[in-house]
């Protein structure tokens, strides 16, 4: 695929910009948007290009990628999908597929071809890797671009799924649609019942904290994005009524005392949900992941790590001084204490945090010269050095004719750690000079 030129409709913004970002390495990209200052700038930021007209900008485009809100994703095609070139591939990545795909199939040229798409993620994410990629062909419209791109997609590690517009839609009446009416429906409800959520965490299990941060990871996005899912994709309305109506009939239930018939239809929906075993070990591990994290820093008391906060991707790091089911206490280097929630942070590793000290904190230099009783091989002698655990890099930067005395520069984390470096020289038979 490489130097394929790809023009995105709309990338400024959302998942349109996120592929300018993390495709421009495999793809000459432009970007296009209404207004020229603004995409200009994000253009280049991006070191894409761009372009203020769309019809110009896909004047040479092998791909054409339509990433534009979804109501407009119609009448958009149907203005710059006729001039798309000879040969060239028209996709959208539109949540809702079956009026896009309608679209390219009445306005692209007979001599282009069309692939309707829906990647199942997200602006957050960092990769393409493990991601899920649904892909509608219509018939006779995507003999040559199909192959090349699921060649693509599998070399990136995604999982590819093959549908039709009208069963991607009607799957995401579901998998979209009514899960995020439920739970935009639980947030208005908490907040008309006037809950306090900050006192019902001290309260909660762990399902309702892992329940309430769902929630809140939906109605903290774009909600313009799920009106328009709502309000475009058809089949939602009937999904919509089919859980306002079972939601009263279990209601009725309840106030009618009607035990058997409320127990009889849990019964049956958990057994036509199905995988109840890989259901509970998926929850578990999630539910348990606040719990090893909580063990981790306990057993971390009094000693340093580095935490980096999930939204902002900031690091702390510090001396762990307390742990809670639900926060930690981390002391700075400034003697700040920085509390942070445990459900928004993670844990680095003993080989991140180290990276992160090497390359942002002022370090200590020092430079070592040692006689031995014999002649070294310099190769393993630096190759001890460096061992030593303090150091964080090291060189030999003078050595005597015979070989049996050497200097060596090298960086530490704190200059208090030099000690231990000499005393280990010593150990092993050195003499400091």
């Amino acid at each position: 695929m490489a130097n394929r030129r790809m023009t995105i409709i709309g990338g400024t913004r959302g998942l349109g910009k996120w592929m300018a970002e993390h495709l421009k390495n495999d793809f000459t990209i432009t970007i296009t948007s209404r207004n020229a200052e603004s995409g200009q700038k994000i253009a280049d930021e991006l070191d894409v290009g761009y372009s203020n007209d769309n019809i110009r900008a896909v004047k040479d485009a092998e791909i054409i990628v339509f990433s534009v809100p979804i109501e407009n994703m119609a009448e958009t095609i149907a203005q710059v999908a006729p001039h798309a070139p000879e040969g060239s591939l028209l996709m959208d990545v539109a949540s809702v597929k079956t009026e896009a795909a309608e679209a390219l199939e009445k306005y692209a040229p007979e001599n282009a071809e069309i692939l309707p798409c829906h990647p199942m993620f997200g602006p957050r994410i960092p990769t393409l890797e493990r991601q899920i990629i649904v892909l509608t062909p219509i018939e006779n419209r995507s003999d040559k671009w199909l192959a090349i791109i699921k060649e693509y997609l599998t070399e990136k590690n995604c999982e590819i799924v093959i549908t039709t517009p009208e069963e991607h839609d009607k799957y995401m009446s579901i998998v979209q649609g009514l899960t995020h009416f439920s739970f935009i429906s639980l947030a208005s409800t908490i907040r008309k019942l006037n809950i306090n959520v900050k006192r019902s965490r001290s309260f909660s299990s762990p399902v309702y904290s892992l329940m309430l941060d769902m929630v809140s990871r939906i109605v903290y996005q774009n909600p313009h994005l799920y009106y328009s899912i709502q309000k475009n994709n058809k089949e939602t309305s009937n999904a919509r009524k089919a859980l306002i109506k079972e939601g009263i009939y279990l209601s009725n239930l309840i106030e009618e005392g009607d035990e058997e018939d409320f127990v009889k239809s849990i019964v049956e929906s958990a057994e036509h949900l199905d995988e109840r075993e890989e259901a509970l070990i998926r929850s578990d591990r999630a539910i348990g992941m606040l719990a090893q994290k909580a063990s981790a820093l306990t057993k971390s008391m009094g000693k340093e790590v580095g935490l980096r906060e999930l939204q902002s991707d900031e690091i702390h790091v510090g001396t762990v001084r307390k742990v809670t089911s639900k926060c930690v206490i981390i002391e700075n280097g400034e003697k700040e204490e920085i509390s942070l929630k445990l459900s928004g942070v993670d844990l680095l590793s003993k080989k991140e945090l180290f990276e992160w000290k090497r390359d942002n904190l002022e370090l200590e230099k020092f430079e070592l010269s040692v006689s031995f009783s014999s002649k070294c091989d310099e190769k393993y002698l630096l190759k001890m050095f460096k061992s030593i655990e303090p150091i964080i890099d090291a060189e030999i930067v003078d050595v005597n004719g015979d070989k049996t005395s050497y200097t060596f520069r090298y960086r530490l984390f704190d200059k208090k750690d030099n000690d231990y470096v000499e005393k280990y020289v010593e150990g092993i038979g050195a003499i400091i000079l």
